[in-house]
């Protein structure tokens, strides 16, 4: 059985703590050098996650490179985000992590994870600059895909159930959200 880890300092957590954690399976992120764990996703939503970068994978530019969850976001020392997929400037990518801001970030909601998702992680990647970001409920089905404008983002498109959402930018992609759940 694991624990969650202990921190010897009340200073904010850093990226560096946050590497420091062992691998135990579930998943950490950093927003303003607060920890946040994330238990295992669901089959529900793994299948989702599975389709949306399959899709996304097919026309994905050659200087990008789309990946699914845990890989890390660097926004900056104290913030390490963890999307479902992102989608990442390859240059942008280390050994360990994706450093900068992504060309899309995409999340679909858990039932644990729906705050984190629509509100938190949303504001963080709209203040760090990230030009595309949906959120994926397999749970209405829905997708919603966003774009920044003057800072803040605005709803490209949007799809429930059996409609197609089709976006040109950041790269031409079709999703319907019941194909997404489908358990065929």
């Amino acid at each position: 059985m694991s624990t969650v880890p202990v921190f010897r300092h009340r200073e904010p957590l850093t990226r560096s703590d946050l590497e420091s954690i062992t691998d135990d399976a579930h998943r950490y992120e950093l927003v303003d050098g607060v920890l946040l764990m994330s238990p295992s996703p669901r089959p529900l939503h793994q299948r989702v996650v599975t389709r949306v970068l399959a899709a996304v994978v097919k026309e994905c530019p050659r200087d990008c490179e789309a990946l699914p969850a845990p890989v890390d976001v660097v926004l900056a020392e104290d913030t390490v985000l963890i999307p479902d997929v992102v989608v990442g400037r390859r240059a942008d990518y280390t050994e360990r992590a994706l450093v900068g801001v992504p060309v899309l970030s995409v999340e679909v909601i858990s039932p644990s994870s729906r705050l984190i998702d629509t509100k938190l992680k949303r504001a963080k990647l709209a203040e760090a600059g990230c030009p595309h970001y949906w959120i994926v409920d397999p749970y209405v089905p829905s997708v919603l895909c966003l774009s920044l404008a003057d800072g803040e983002y605005v709803v490209a498109a949007e799809a429930k159930y059996d409609s197609t959402v089709t976006l040109e930018l950041p790269f031409p992609v079709s999703l319907v959200p019941e194909d997404l759940v489908s358990d065929y």
